[in-house]
């Protein structure tokens, strides 16, 4: 076996049989309410169409996640004055609340876990972090592998897009 292999392996090890309540706390925050509470509090008033679309959801899935947090009185629906056709989900007071505690629940735990870290470690790890998901952007599963030339426009773009931070 590789090393790549094994580093697979050891990464799917991990992730699967290792969970922690924070992990599915985290895994949650990707799906459902936290998903739709973090997406508008950073895109603002959605459809429900988007929400979807976000979410890689049915519909029918969205609109029953809606009316729960509704009842929560997490979001609101309204008619679109400008297209009657549409309906605007938006967060109240409470749902934005909600949104940043939850994100500020996670970013302490995160931060605390990088200060035991260290900054070197964490340095490193963020930075290798951004290197995996670089190759990741130009990976599709049942794909043929990037061409140097793509790996190289990806790291590129990636480079330009942080010296515009």
């Amino acid at each position: 076996m590789g090393f790549e292999q094994e580093a697979l392996q050891v990464l799917r090890d991990e992730v699967h049989s290792n969970k922690s309540a924070m992990w599915h706390q985290v895994e949650g925050a990707g799906k459902g309410e936290p998903f739709v509470l973090r997406h508008l509090l950073k895109h603002g008033t959605q459809t429900p169409s988007r929400l979807a679309e976000a979410l890689h959801a049915s519909s029918g899935r969205i609109s029953a996640l809606l009316g729960a947090m509704e009842k929560k009185g997490y979001v609101t629906r309204k008619i679109d004055d400008h297209d009657r056709r549409n309906i605007l989900v938006s967060l109240t007071p409470k749902g934005t609340e909600q949104a940043k505690r939850d994100r500020d629940d996670i970013d302490s735990v995160i931060r605390w876990i990088f200060s035991q870290m260290g900054e070197r470690r964490t340095r490193e790890f963020v930075d290798l972090s951004q290197e995996f998901m670089t190759y990741m952007s130009v990976c599709k599963p049942g794909a043929p592998r990037p061409t140097a030339e793509e790996v190289n426009a990806a790291f590129a773009a990636k480079r330009e897009s942080a010296g515009k931070q």
